[in-house]
């Protein structure tokens, strides 16, 4: 009996000390850190951050920044587009030697976004699929900045300080089959139609609206796909990429690989102050006009590529060069009058011709009248047309490669309000003196598109290398302020346009072909980091030297 009561005792020890320890556990779980976040809200924050409009974004230490794509951003500053002729708002310097890895944050999110979405949904499930495009959107980015780059495909390889370098050539294998998967598993969320297996179109930023978002989704994934196998031209040869096969194999099979069939399928970041995003202010608007509006003027790269070609847009990005104008003020829409400094000026000489009137401004009507701008373009229906004329000029696709060209071109200056089918349409500058957007006033234009394109400079030549060439200088035109770096890798791909050194440029002038790894990874990850640079034959980080996609 004696016995008996001295187990029960045991046991109901046990129970106590077992109750104690669940509830000190309880207690110790803090209800403000969450441990389990949904995948939705997760997908909103990755989608935001991708975008390159978050606060902070100027800085090239912004989260998911891609060192600052967006609009009238260090990215097209780099693009040549415009200029900054103020020190105290930025230069014009390529600073890549402390180029950033922090969009690996990002990944992180797109990691534990899948991972949450595991324990909800099926293993294909739309949250995992998007995750694959951001995942080779970030990647595909990142190599084309620094050449090799550590390839995290899982949460603890994403946090281990100290990652092993995937090669170039490997890193382009993985973007290209990471997206080929998302294709995959994109149809096969559309042909089954769960509705409680969709993305939820109120963290989706860019495709929420449209009445099926995954088939945008899997649209963008294919022609995301088509500028990675353009950025890889000089690799055609290349048997493991197999690179104008993979092109052919996406246009030539459009209901398993559908693309943008218009430019209502861009991915596109849009503005939005006072709605569901109300810290979305287009970088230049109203409440900036009267400190920066005179800070940035506009590149020669570009605007000398308008005037050359006698090309209308211009007169809708840019205003005239005030004091070229001189005393015909009522006529100042013509060619002759705009002008674009050279990106390597040196910064005080920028500033005094600016300031007096001898460059072209930002036009003040469209990029600061109000404080939803244009959207920023990230992959556009524009680009998508000129990437597939040059893949038919590179005899990668049939087809011709003129109707995909003109389309666009139509398309650009659709984009810009300008009706192709009409005669002419009316610009806005602000003439000098003014103060405000209030002041702007109309100029007539006459343009005629047809006059515009039978230009030798403009139709497609029946020679294949100046088709490229040309191809790839309107693509430059109309990823005027979007498209990220893509202006600029075309640039160092082929030649086009031709870009401005000088001083200006900062790297003894002369415009870099890669960003310096971080700082960080020459103390924090030492060996890996000079393995790095030693595997792609770099004696030094230097920013000249040329990565595996360049030789």
């Amino acid at each position: 009996m004696q016995k008996r009561k001295y187990i029960f005792l045991l046991l109901m020890a046990a129970i106590v000390a077992a109750s104690c320890n669940k509830q000190i556990n309880e207690k110790q779980v803090d209800p403000n850190n969450p441990s389990s976040v949904p995948p939705r809200l997760i997908l909103g924050t990755v989608l935001t951050d991708m975008s390159g409009t978050v606060k902070g974004q100027g800085s090239l230490s912004a989260t998911g920044s891609n060192e600052g794509v967006n609009a009238w951003d260090a990215a097209h500053r780099w693009n040549q587009y415009h200029c900054s002729n103020y020190d105290y708002y930025d230069n014009n310097i390529y600073s890549w030697t402390n180029g950033s890895f922090n969009s690996y944050t990002v990944l992180k999110q797109v990691v534990q976004m899948e991972g949450e979405a595991s324990k909800l949904l099926p293993a294909v499930n739309p949250y995992k699929a998007v995750g694959r495009f951001v995942r080779a959107y970030y990647y595909y980015n990142m190599t084309m900045m620094f050449g090799d780059i550590p390839l995290g495909n899982d949460l603890q390889g994403l946090s281990n300080l100290t990652p092993s370098y995937t090669t170039q050539q490997k890193v382009f294998q993985y973007v290209l089959s990471v997206l080929d998967t998302a294709n995959t598993e994109l149809a096969s969320l559309i042909a089954a139609g769960d509705i409680n297996n969709l993305l939820d179109k109120n963290q989706d930023i860019y495709y929420g609206t449209q009445a099926n978002n995954l088939v945008s989704w899997q649209r963008l994934v294919n022609s995301f796909k088509l500028r990675v196998l353009i950025s890889l031209s000089g690799k055609a040869s290349d048997a493991t990429l197999n690179v104008a096969a993979q092109f052919a194999n996406i246009i030539n099979n459009p209901g398993k690989y559908p693309i943008f069939q218009s430019q209502d399928d861009d991915l596109k970041f849009n503005f939005n102050p006072g709605g569901t995003n109300t810290y979305s202010l287009y970088p230049f608007n109203p409440s900036n006009f009267g400190s920066i509006a005179t800070r940035f003027n506009m590149a020669k790269a570009y605007v000398s590529t308008m005037t050359t070609l006698n090309d209308a847009r211009v007169f809708v990005t840019s205003e005239p060069a005030w004091a070229l104008v001189g005393n015909d003020s009522l006529h100042p829409a013509q060619y002759k009058y705009f002008a674009g400094a050279s990106t390597g000026e040196p910064l005080a000489t920028m500033y005094n011709n600016a300031d007096a009137g001898l460059y072209s401004f930002i036009n003040r009507k469209r990029y600061y009248a109000n404080f939803t701008g244009e959207p920023n373009v990230l992959v556009g229906y524009k680009e998508l047309c000129f990437n597939i004329a040059e893949a038919i000029e590179r005899g990668w696709i049939g087809g011709t490669a003129e109707d995909w060209y003109k389309k666009g071109i139509t398309n650009s200056f659709a984009f810009y309000g300008i009706d192709v089918t009409q005669p002419g349409f009316t610009a806005f500058f602000l003439p000098p003196g003014g103060t405000s957007t209030s002041d702007v006033q109309p100029y007539p234009v006459t343009f005629d598109f047809t006059a515009y394109y039978a230009q030798p400079a403009v139709k497609l030549s029946a020679t294949t290398a100046t088709a490229i060439n040309q191809i790839v200088l309107q693509k430059y035109i109309a990823s005027f302020e979007n498209s990220g770096y893509e202006s600029y890798y075309n640039w160092r791909r082929t030649g086009v346009p031709s870009f401005d050194g000088g001083s200006g440029v900062g790297n003894n002038g002369i415009i870099p072909l890669r960003w310096a790894y971080p700082v960080a990874e020459q103390t924090v990850n030492t060996v890996n980091y000079r393995a790095a640079l030693s595997g792609q034959g770099f004696g030094t980080d230097d920013l000249n030297q040329k990565m595996w996609i360049l030789k």
